[in-house]
């Protein structure tokens, strides 16, 4: 949590309010916030947990800016990300402008420089329609995220939503009426992700993602539903050894509108280990993982 208000604190644009919402009682970090003593940090503590997507409806009603951008508290900015959003975000020709950036995915094994293409309509095939077995070709992470708070309020996160809170608020708050995306194309956050083979994978169901997409299906195209199915939620059924899901989850994908890819994706999913994928993917990054770390211990502030 420090980590990330630091890196707000940092940012070379400085007319800006922080606001921390703290999702249940937690004294050690209400604590370790109080330490920081900065006039522009104000928190709000919830007595009860509501969950990520209720506890950032939370902080976009206590917000008084015309401009909110999100950050998750395991995650950081660069020095001059509001800087060159708030830019980005006035030129735009969108009422509604959904600012995004690129991003380093750091795991514990590599630093990846995501997303791998620019994003695209519609967002639904951008997000979910893939052609390697490789993450990070489409990505709109809700910590480089930066729009105006009356979208904000209109298109609030889902309440009660335990997973993809990120997705479900981009496909719905892109396609709203005013909206689009506008893209930065350097990256201008950290997303801190888990080890992709650790077990706090297993803490949710692939079923859950599969009742998600189901009553959902009018954000996403057939294209968009057979890709997400093919690997997200089969790359998830294969990591938990639920071989039950396989056929299941093969069916599935033909209520979409499957290519040939998809299906081929959704067999490495299943039979070749997720260790030799993550291996292969570190080892074509390793120079490239090298440049970003140099690049980011090179920022101000870091």
């Amino acid at each position: 949590m420090q980590r990330a208000v630091r890196s707000v604190l940092n940012q070379t644009f400085s007319d800006f309010e922080i606001i921390v919402v703290i999702d249940g009682a937690d004294w050690q970090t209400s604590q370790a916030l109080r330490e920081i003593g900065d006039p522009r940090l104000r928190t709000v503590e919830l007595e009860q947990t509501v969950g990520g997507s209720e506890a950032r409806n939370t902080g976009v009603r206590a917000a008084r800016g015309e401009w909110l951008a999100l950050l998750d508290d395991d995650d950081e900015w660069m020095s001059d990300k509001l800087t060159k959003q708030i830019e980005v975000a006035e030129r735009s020709r969108y009422r509604y402008p959904i600012v995004a950036t690129a991003l380093i995915a750091r795991s514990p094994r590599a630093d990846f420089l995501w997303p791998r293409k620019p994003p695209r309509y519609p967002l639904s095939e951008y997000l979910f329609v893939r052609n390697s077995l490789f993450q990070g070709e489409g990505v709109l992470q809700t910590s480089t995220l930066l729009t105006k708070r009356e979208l904000l309020l209109n298109v609030p996160f889902t309440f009660g939503l335990r997973r993809h809170q990120d997705w479900d608020w981009i496909l719905r708050a892109g396609n709203a009426e005013g909206a689009g995306v506008e893209f930065i194309p350097e990256a201008l956050a950290i997303w801190h992700i888990d080890d992709p083979l650790s077990p706090l994978k297993n803490n949710y169901h692939w079923s859950y993602s599969l009742e998600w997409i189901r009553a959902n299906r009018n954000l996403v195209t057939p294209r968009a539903y057979a890709g997400l199915v093919a690997v997200t939620l089969s790359a998830q059924a294969a990591w938990q050894r639920d071989w039950k899901a396989f056929w299941p989850l093969l069916r599935e994908i033909f209520r979409g509108r499957p290519r040939l890819m998809d299906l081929a994706l959704f067999l490495a999913m299943w039979f070749i280990p997720r260790r030799i994928r993550q291996l292969v993917r570190s080892r074509m990054s390793r120079p490239k993982a090298a440049v970003l770390r140099a690049a980011v211990e090179a920022q101000p502030g870091q």
